[in-house]
């Protein structure tokens, strides 16, 4: 468990495992500088594609000596698959999306002749600062899937502890949010959530905890839920949200970033490489704290 980015920084320093990075279309300063930072301080290494002169000119107007990056140089219709190619061939650990469209680089992802899929729903996860929680909070999925299923939810929650047991997080506990705590049969997600939480009594998801249907206020606030007599030992410690679809994750984690203050870092889990993949618009920062991220995913703690 992870109080801050900061206590999951120092793991990826820790970490002396070697951890690659394929920075499809690079040829721009605000990615640089994330990807810059992260080789200072030892998080990965990056493989630069995209136009080479204009990579080049980013790093020059960053001060960095282009000689000490490796640069792939290719025309912009085939950033995306060279970068692909980078972690076919072992040479990179996973990928980030630069200034091109998601589609540019997750269309190589999902090609069968890239064999990068693993036959399992591709979803997206956050972790989350939040002023007034203790740890980190999980987020997902806010990114991929837009009206998820049952199996997709199901899906969602395995591809999310996996990443979690590779941040060494044992048994990671799942709150599946609807808009009250007990079970509506007129309520899609209601249903849904005392669904996986059935199957998560009967193993069918493991290594992680689900609990569900929870309101949010129950889920973060203990003293709630005594309240309202919901009776769960996890409520105010839960580690990940899950949403009932994309638009609720999204606008959940957007009111975090944008209203609370909260720190994020997002990535695209699933396939055999997680995917950096945050806003064309993100922060330097926000960008850094997801290549953390994916590597911690990529490689373990």
């Amino acid at each position: 468990m992870f109080a801050n980015f900061e206590e999951m920084v120092q793991a990826a320093k820790k970490n002396q495992k070697k951890r690659v990075v394929a920075v499809a279309g690079a040829a721009d300063e605000a990615v640089i500088e994330s990807v810059l930072r992260a080789k200072e301080e030892g998080v990965a290494e990056p493989i630069l594609v995209g136009d080479a002169k204009k990579i080049e000119a980013a790093l020059i107007a960053l001060g960095q000596k282009v000689e000490d990056f490796r640069i792939e140089d290719c025309a912009f219709e085939n950033i995306g698959q060279r970068a692909v190619e980078l972690v076919q061939d072992g040479e990179a650990d996973f990928l980030m999306k630069g200034m091109i469209d998601t589609k540019d680089i997750l269309k190589p992802v999902v090609s069968k002749e890239n064999r990068l899929r693993t036959g399992r729903v591709m979803s997206h996860i956050s972790l989350n600062e939040v002023p007034g929680y203790h740890k980190l909070l999980g987020n997902t999925d806010g990114g991929m899937l837009v009206y998820p299923d049952l199996e997709q939810k199901k899906a969602i929650i395995e591809n999310a502890t996996e990443v979690l047991h590779n941040l060494g997080y044992e048994d990671p506990k799942f709150a599946v949010l609807c808009a009250v705590e007990k079970l509506n049969p007129k309520m899609t997600e209601c249903v849904d959530a005392d669904a996986l939480q059935k199957m998560n009594e009967n193993g069918e998801i493991a290594g992680c905890k689900v609990v569900g249907p929870i309101s949010y206020d129950v889920a973060m606030d203990k003293h709630i839920a005594e309240h309202k007599k919901f009776e769960c030992e996890y409520c105010g410690d839960f580690d990940v949200l899950v949403m009932p679809n994309m638009a609720a994750g999204n606008i959940f984690g957007k009111t975090l970033t944008v209203t609370v203050g909260a720190k994020m870092a997002g990535i695209i889990i699933g396939a055999k490489c997680p995917i950096v993949l945050t806003s064309r618009g993100s922060s330097p920062e926000e960008k850094y704290l997801s290549i953390v991220l994916a590597g911690l995913a990529a490689t373990g703690v």
